[in-house]
């Protein structure tokens, strides 16, 4: 990110939280003391502030330049989307940095930490068949690694075709066999986005 973005930022940390408060003076400064605090009680290496409003909107812009960073160090750049509570974040990010490990990957992940929103994202080659098996697989970790901390398979990307598969495991039998209850009342000629959650013949009325 520093490379793409040129803002300072360190380039020993394995992490980094952009955190932001606002609202009355008194608050922020009290907020911001305590967020100092507890980052550095917690094994933070340094605390940078902004100093005004150009340098704040500086590191937001660094954020927001995360997947265009990533991807200029492999020809093919997946960025998934997962999510946590905000209590399993850390133990969350280590299972994904295990999952790269483990099938031979980068992962680099990134996300909206206060609502616990991941997105592990793999840095890889699709020419390569080999390497996108593997991928494959460190992408279902992920998504077991997710639901075994009682997240969910999306935060905001939406389930689409590529996770379907996974919807029932999230779901429970029950209330996936009441969302496809729903579509078949709904749309029983099944015309509104056929297979997109549930095969054809799974959702046409008999």
């Amino acid at each position: 990110m520093e490379d793409f973005a040129h803002v300072g930022l360190p380039r020993d940390a394995a992490a980094m939280l952009l955190i932001e408060t606002d609202g009355h003076p008194a608050a922020v400064a009290d907020e911001a003391e305590r967020i100092e605090k507890a980052s550095r009680a917690h094994g933070a290496a340094s605390v940078r502030w902004a100093a005004n409003a150009a340098e704040a909107a500086q590191l937001a812009a660094a954020r927001r330049s995360a997947f265009s960073a990533l991807a200029r160090r492999r020809p093919t750049t997946i960025l998934e989307d997962v999510t946590v509570t905000r209590s399993e974040l850390a133990s969350m990010v280590r299972a994904v940095e295990a999952i790269a490990a483990k099938h031979r990957l980068e992962i680099a992940t990134f996300g909206h930490f206060g609502d616990g929103n991941l997105h592990p994202t793999i840095l890889t080659d699709e020419r390569e068949v080999e390497e996108m098996q593997r991928v494959e697989r460190a992408f279902a970790d992920i998504v077991e690694e997710t639901l075994k901390r009682g997240g969910t398979i999306t935060g905001e990307h939406g389930v689409g075709l590529a996770k379907k598969g996974f919807l029932r495991r999230q779901l429970g039998d029950a209330s996936f066999e009441l969302l496809r209850a729903i579509k078949r009342t709904l749309d029983s000629d099944n015309r509104l986005n056929p297979r997109k959650i549930f095969d054809t013949d799974d959702v046409r009325t008999p």
